[in-house]
């Protein structure tokens, strides 16, 4: 491991007990923080007060809006937010993991590496940009490979933080297979560190989750030699 490198070892001894709009067993601390009325407004109301907002947001820097460069800038920043950065907060847009009967039997790890990871930091709401890598030992049941990327991205497109990202992943995966023995580990630099405070680029991140099987240390190695670790 790289000496700047930050490790934040989350291990599943946590109570997964509360609701999340519909995403059961989340405690209170690994919600994205939402209010009750989160839903209220349909995306097109959202981008047009967004969009008002983003104006006087501009106009207050001093930037010209009647500019032909800036003047729709107001208008793709909403609804960049509404419908792809931070699509991931409607539930709506959860993906539907269907499970599939373990027909063939097996029983050995699953391992999806170096799915594709954008989010944006909940503290400064510039990008995230990582990798996540996640694992399964099945039990009675298998989901599409294609499922496991989109369960990532998901919860990706919100403002987030890197640990909480981790184990929202990892209860997913567990939700949608059926099973504790999950693991999800995540690479990310942060343009919170890298582009502004310390302005540090050698620095990134990672965090993991164990849970089932994975907390013993045979999975575990098997699980990070498959990554190179």
């Amino acid at each position: 491991m790289k000496p700047n490198e930050t490790l934040l070892n989350t291990m599943e001894n946590r109570e997964l007990h509360a609701d999340e709009t519909g995403h059961d067993h989340l405690s209170a601390s690994q919600q994205t923080p939402l209010r009750p009325d989160a839903f209220e407004l349909s995306d097109d109301d959202k981008i047009q007060i967004i969009e008002g907002h983003f104006a006087e947001i501009m106009h207050t820097l001093g930037l010209d809006l009647t500019d032909d460069s800036l003047k729709g800038t107001p208008h793709r920043v909403a609804k960049m937010y509404v419908k792809e950065v931070f699509s991931g907060l409607n539930p709506k847009n959860r993906p539907h993991a269907r499970s599939f009967s373990n027909h063939y039997n097996y029983n050995q790890m699953l391992v999806e590496r170096n799915i594709t990871l954008f989010s944006y930091c909940e503290h400064h709401f510039v990008p995230i940009v990582g990798k996540a890598h996640v694992a399964y030992i099945p039990n009675e049941h298998v989901v599409g490979l294609s499922k496991l990327n989109r369960i990532v991205q998901y919860y990706a497109k919100r403002p987030q933080v890197q640990e909480r990202l981790t184990i929202q992943i990892a209860h997913e995966l567990k939700k949608a297979l059926r099973t504790d023995n999950v693991a999800v580990l995540i690479e990310a630099d942060h343009l919170c560190v890298m582009s502004r405070g310390v302005n540090d680029i050698s620095s990134n991140t990672i965090t993991s989750e164990y849970s089932g099987l994975f907390q013993e240390a045979q999975y575990r190695n098997e699980f990070l030699h498959y990554l190179g670790k």
